[in-house]
């Protein structure tokens, strides 16, 4: 049976990975279609704040399991994570930190999201959050 830290990580990288897949599929249309359907654009923005806090939940609850120091905002979230070499230096600096700070533009500044920037996003970034979850992976196994 799985105990309770197993079970809230599990859960955090099922969200993920269903979020990714559901950008995945965005990520299959042309720029013209999703800037036609306020629809694509809205789940576009709620699946990627889904993956991207899924990605911090997971380090959040690898932080708090291992007394590591507190992050002092989502984006340090990942530097955190990075000083612990759980998650490579060059995919928080150049990578996650970004996506972190992406987040914060969709939930705090919703509006000022254009979807070619969107667009850009999907077609680009989705593999940095595979690559955390690989990452994850290995630090798991370790434990």
């Amino acid at each position: 049976m799985l105990n309770h830290e197993t079970e809230v990580v599990t859960k955090h990288v099922s969200e993920l990975k269903n979020a990714l897949t559901l950008l995945y599929d965005l990520q299959s249309r042309e720029l013209s279609e999703l800037k036609k359907d306020q629809h694509l654009v809205g789940s576009a923005k709620y699946h990627l704040i889904i993956a991207i806090e899924s990605a911090v939940d997971i380090s959040n609850h690898l932080i708090s399991k291992n007394n590591y120091r507190v992050p002092e905002s989502y984006s340090d979230t990942f530097k955190v994570m990075a000083e612990k070499n759980i998650l490579p230096q060059d995919l928080v600096e150049e990578k996650l930190t970004d996506m972190a700070r992406f987040r914060n533009r969709l939930v705090h500044i919703y509006w000022d999201i254009d979807s070619e920037m969107l667009y850009q996003i999907i077609q680009e970034n989705l593999n940095d959050l595979e690559q955390f979850l690989v990452e994850i992976k290995k630090a798991l196994k370790k434990d």
